[in-house]
């Protein structure tokens, strides 16, 4: 095989076919994009959520997939999505942390349980998965990749939502440390963070708790749709192998901050 040959075949979404996703939060809005493109491109998809028939509903639509419902909340839960995938097929190759939520709960007001969930989501269900994929990575040929779905809020602080961004916060500084340690390891997984603003999701209204608020948030200008962000997700995973896209921050055209 020439070096140019070669090359080729090492870039591109070709080499993940029949390799095995595991995407978290996959039940709506980012998470459910990211399964259809990356089952899309041949690849298989685990998916796991809390709503067990919206899983379905999506695995239905996917040429091979495996749907486990989980609470990210629960350590046990997320040890048995991972016993799942590898009883299934023998582990992890890509893991998407997308999971993630936000509430209006401010550092001078908010409640301690509403912390507590964002905290226990966003960072530590996030270390948790992390941990897991990357030993079933290293297991299986030492070059997966592992993504972090981000917040153009772990880049600045939004008004009232200082707890929120510290967990986005958080995630950018588990990014770049498990970075470190890949490298330090000899290992080849690569590990990106994609880090949008508003997307049209179900997450401004779990932030407001308010159908109408939600709807006046992305009213405001066109916001970033779901498929915007899987097609970042596609876009970094099909980059060559020598090729670590680290943070991709995103917003709308529109958005001011």
């Amino acid at each position: 095989m020439s070096a140019s040959t070669e090359k080729a075949s090492e870039s591109g979404m070709e080499r993940w076919q029949g390799k095995v996703a595991l995407v978290t939060g996959a039940s709506s809005g980012i998470g459910t994009a990211v399964a259809r493109a990356l089952g899309g491109a041949g690849m298989k998809v685990a998916l796991a959520a809390r709503r067990k028939e919206r899983l379905e509903a999506l695995a239905a639509e996917l040429p091979e997939a495996l749907v486990v419902p989980t609470d990210l909340r629960d350590a046990a839960s997320i040890d048995g999505l991972f016993e799942a995938v590898r009883e299934r097929w023998g582990g992890v190759d890509v893991m998407v942390n997308n999971a993630g939520l936000g509430r209006l709960a401010p550092l001078t007001s908010g409640e301690t349980e509403a912390w507590r969930e964002m905290l226990e989501v966003n960072v530590l269900a996030l270390c948790v998965c992390t941990r897991e994929a990357v030993r079933d990575m290293r297991a299986r040929g030492d070059a997966g990749h592992v993504f972090h779905v981000s917040s153009m809020a772990g880049h600045r602080v939004p008004g009232g939502s200082g707890v929120y961004s510290a967990t986005k916060f958080a995630v950018r500084s588990l990014t770049e440390g498990l970075r470190q340690e890949l490298r330090e390891l000899g290992s080849s997984i690569r590990v990106t963070a994609i880090s949008p603003g508003f997307v049209e999701t179900e997450f401004a209204e779990v932030y407001s708790g308010s159908k109408e608020k939600a709807r006046e948030t992305y009213s405001r200008f066109e916001v970033l749709q779901p498929e915007d962000v899987a097609a970042a997700i596609v876009y970094a995973l099909g980059a060559p192998a020598r090729v670590q896209v680290h943070d991709v921050l995103m917003r709308p055209t529109d958005q001011p901050s």
